[in-house]
């Protein structure tokens, strides 16, 4: 089960970054129009929902290594990856998940020009998404010492 959810969590990365920056895009190019449509709050909600789902797996999984907890040891934050995995990827995935979700739920709730929503979108999913890029460990990144591929 384990090695079922760590290839779903590192599939469905591609799902998540292919509907942020299709949110992303469509926030861009919809800020003019002057509408905030029914398919652009579905495209804003599915991200955010995918975002979710990954961010459960991914805490599925951490928790599901607690017989190896890296943080129970002594000096784990010495050891780039055991820091890394144990706090850095995980601290950097929920801050950006948390200001995507925010964004999108101060668009909808408090926001009433459509072009405040489009822009309120396009502000807080771009920089959830740099925070989430960034924390992610990449196969080509100076991250790639701690087992980043693209699969």
């Amino acid at each position: 089960m384990y090695d079922g959810l760590v290839h779903a969590h590192s599939g469905l990365r591609w799902i998540v970054l292919i509907l942020l920056i299709g949110a992303i895009i469509n926030a861009a190019r919809s800020k003019s129009s002057g509408s905030y449509e029914k398919k652009d709050k579905m495209l804003n909600l599915f991200a955010m929902i995918s975002l979710h789902i990954q961010l459960l797996i991914g805490l599925a999984l951490y928790f599901m290594n607690s017989n190896d907890r890296i943080t129970y040891r002594e000096g784990w934050m010495s050891n780039y990856a055991e820091r890394f995995y144990g706090m850095e990827h995980i601290l950097m995935m929920v801050i950006g998940i948390a200001i995507i979700t925010i964004g999108r739920s101060s668009a909808e709730k408090k926001m009433i020009g459509s072009r405040d929503k489009h822009r309120r979108i396009l502000i807080n999913y771009s920089v959830g998404l740099i925070i989430i890029l960034a924390s992610i460990p990449w196969p080509f990144s100076f991250w790639a010492v701690l087992g980043g591929g693209w699969s």
